[in-house]
């Protein structure tokens, strides 16, 4: 089994490079734009540059490769900027699955393909696989196309939704809710957090695991993963606090109205699990040891 992951400099990129590198029967080859975060970490994994909005490449790499599995991380996800350069969403979010599509049909590569619950309008939530998506935002709309060539590709596909991920990687810009609540009590300083938007959040360590038994089981068709509880962003927070021992009362619970963000949010999505527990075997962390799996991964910190 060969597994060619796009987007490995990126979170779930990162874990997925370090689980798949611990399975004696999986090669691995890691492509991303820019240079390889992970070279000293994983020297024996094969990295190859790739810029997945450029067709020729594209095809280039997956001819050269012949992987059995690709597995499609890399995405423009931050929402705001979505809604702001429209087209950049559009070329990596959209165009960049058409060529993928193109090079997994034409050397029969098993296709999986990373998605998201901003395909819904949050209006309900949890969601099952079955759910009618409605996105309220242009990133959603651009999951939402992509989603559509995936459908069509003439070669075995997947697509694995998932919702709000969170964890620590090497070399990575972003912060997560954990983190940056933590950072900030312990600085004494003031948070705002929304009370009015649901979802389950997912650790990045359980959607890998996901990844990987999806591909290892050969699996095809639709499916949610991402941890099994309904939390609002305030109640994680609330959660984190606990945790670590800090003021709660530093955390103030807001709407989401009380900030002006460029993109809208789903209030309500969250994930049904049980056709990946089910099929799949995936058992994700609770939320609590989610939190004790990060504070050890980001420690030291303050």
């Amino acid at each position: 089994m060969k597994i060619l992951i796009t987007g490995s400099n990126g979170l779930l990129g990162q874990k997925l490079v370090a689980l798949l590198a611990q399975q004696a029967e999986v090669e691995v080859v890691a492509t991303s734009r820019g240079t390889n975060k992970l070279a000293r970490l994983y020297p024996a994994v094969r990295f190859v540059p790739l810029d997945v909005t450029d067709a020729v490449r594209v095809q280039e790499v997956v001819r050269a490769e012949r992987p059995t599995h690709l597995l499609h991380t890399a995405a423009m996800t931050n929402v705001d900027e979505c809604e702001l350069n429209q087209a950049a969403c559009w070329a990596q979010n959209v165009t960049a699955v058409a060529h993928l599509v193109a090079a997994c049909e034409q050397h029969q590569v098993h296709l999986l393909h990373l998605s998201t619950d901003f395909i819904f309008s949050g209006e309900t939530g949890p969601l099952t696989e079955e759910a009618e998506p409605g996105p309220v935002n242009f990133y959603g709309e651009s999951k939402l196309a992509a989603e559509g060539l995936v459908r069509q590709c003439r070669a075995p596909w997947a697509i694995l939704r998932t919702v709000l991920v969170y964890g620590v990687a090497h070399e990575y810009g972003r912060t997560n809710l954990v983190v940056w609540v933590r950072d900030s009590l312990r600085a004494g300083k003031p948070i705002q957090v929304v009370s009015d938007q649901l979802r389950t959040p997912t650790l990045a360590e359980d959607l890998a695991q996901g990844c990987w038994l999806a591909a290892r089981n050969q699996a095809t068709g639709i499916y949610h993963l991402s941890g099994a509880e309904l939390l609002t962003p305030y109640q994680m927070a609330l959660a984190v606090a606990a945790y670590f021992g800090l003021d709660a009362s530093l955390i103030s619970r807001v709407d989401a109205s009380t900030f002006s963000q460029p993109a809208r949010r789903p209030l309500r999505t969250g994930f049904i699990i049980e056709k990946a527990g089910r099929e799949l075997g995936y058992r994700p962390h609770s939320f609590a040891a989610g939190i004790a799996l990060v504070a050890r991964q980001a420690e030291p910190a303050g």
